[in-house]
């Protein structure tokens, strides 16, 4: 895939403009891929160095750049990855041996473009870069958004000189490893930031009542089957105040779309918004899982939320997520399990009838918000230059 602006040249996504010396220049290497919470904090990051006039590259997995995003590096390398899916032995051989081959990759590409620090964000994809800078004897840096330290940060916090921190304290953080923990925040894009300056816009009694739908990167099925079914059992007044936006996988847009159409409720549904902090920034209430970058940029905003944790996490990380917010004010928590659509119907209904509850829960979110993240991050990378 080619991103704008920028070509492919031998596995190796270089943006045009740049000039061949770059020799004297300070370079950060970013490693991130496979999930959208990986990756949109690794974008911040490097809109952050641009503005200090730090170069940035990037080194991802072989699925590219399949967010739209566009990222904002000066190359983008493909690297072997694999994340470990079970524990059988041809699994596990099977991930090993690509990951010995990313490491090789990296090793070279470290030998080439010389960086100043390498800065991982957790995922198998972050393995490879991060290993082979320690061998090099790059500084490195795992940028944790969860508040559950994950499987790939498990194996790579003892090799790292610095862990930063979404949250103040990380489960599986602890120990000799403690140490090393830099609480940062999570950092959100540009565009959360500048949709970040615009209010809470207070629903009124009678007024019409704007609802974000979405399941993180990819969408969730789930919601296409509980969140229309709970939303034609509202009472005809409050469906007719309904101004829905809900992300749905392609196969599931023409029913969900259909069920909408049918109960007369006013939605736009589509499987990817691009401009997914403004429609956030717009609405009354956000029904999502609970993904790192989501809770961060839901609390940078200032939004409030009905958050259902993805189930059966290895580490149930989306739970610690929606735990730790739910229990600041800023939104609610509801495991799948017990959600059925009459009782989103009735979560729905009571919080659209109270405003003044929604406001409170915007502010408590705002107040747990880190917009400084980004650039607290920054610092700690230029602290370990070499």
């Amino acid at each position: 895939m080619t991103l704008p602006g920028r070509q492919e040249v031998t596995g190796r996504t270089t943006a045009r403009g740049y000039g061949s010396d770059m020799s004297n220049e300070r370079l950060v290497l970013l490693a991130a891929g496979g999930t959208g919470g990986h990756l949109f904090p690794a974008y911040a990051l490097a809109e952050e160095l641009a503005r200090r006039g730090i170069a940035v590259e990037l080194a991802t997995d072989m699925r590219g750049d399949r967010y739209g995003t566009g990222f904002p590096a000066r190359a983008i390398h493909r690297i072997p990855s694999a994340t470990l899916t079970s524990k059988s032995p041809l699994d596990v051989a099977r991930t090993g041996l690509t990951l010995s081959k990313g490491v090789l990759a990296a090793r070279k590409l470290i030998k080439d473009v010389k960086p100043s620090v390498v800065v991982g964000f957790g995922g198998y994809p972050s393995f490879p870069p991060i290993v082979a800078a320690r061998l090099a004897g790059i500084p490195t840096i795992l940028h944790e958004q969860n508040a559950v330290l994950g499987r790939a940060n498990k194996m790579l916090a003892k090799r790292v000189d610095a862990v930063a921190t979404s949250f103040e304290h990380v489960k599986f953080l602890d120990g000799p490893l403690a140490a090393k923990a830099r609480f940062t925040g999570n950092p959100v894009r540009d565009a959360v930031i500048a949709e970040a300056a615009k209010p809470y816009p207070v629903p009124s009694a009678a007024g019409p009542f704007s609802l974000l739908v979405f399941g993180g990167s990819q969408g969730a099925r789930y919601f296409s089957d509980t969140v229309p079914a709970a939303l034609v059992l509202l009472p005809l007044d409050l469906r007719a105040r309904l101004r829905v936006v809900q992300q749905a996988r392609e196969e599931d847009l023409d029913r969900v779309r259909g069920a909408y159409a049918a109960a007369a409720i006013a939605a736009e549904v589509s499987p990817f918004f691009k401009d997914l902090p403004a429609r956030m920034a717009a609405s009354h209430l956000v029904i999502a899982r609970a993904g790192a970058s989501s809770v961060a940029e839901l609390t940078v905003l200032g939004r409030p939320s009905i958050l259902v944790p993805l189930p059966h996490a290895l580490d149930n990380d989306q739970l610690h997520n929606a735990t730790r917010l739910a229990e600041s004010g800023g939104g609610w928590c509801i495991e799948q399990k017990v959600l059925s659509p009459e009782r989103l119907a009735g979560e729905i209904a009571r919080l659209a009838a109270d405003p003044a509850l929604l406001e409170r829960a915007a502010a408590a979110a705002k107040a747990s918000g880190r917009p400084d993240a980004v650039k607290r991050l920054a610092d700690l990378a230029a602290s370990l230059m070499i």
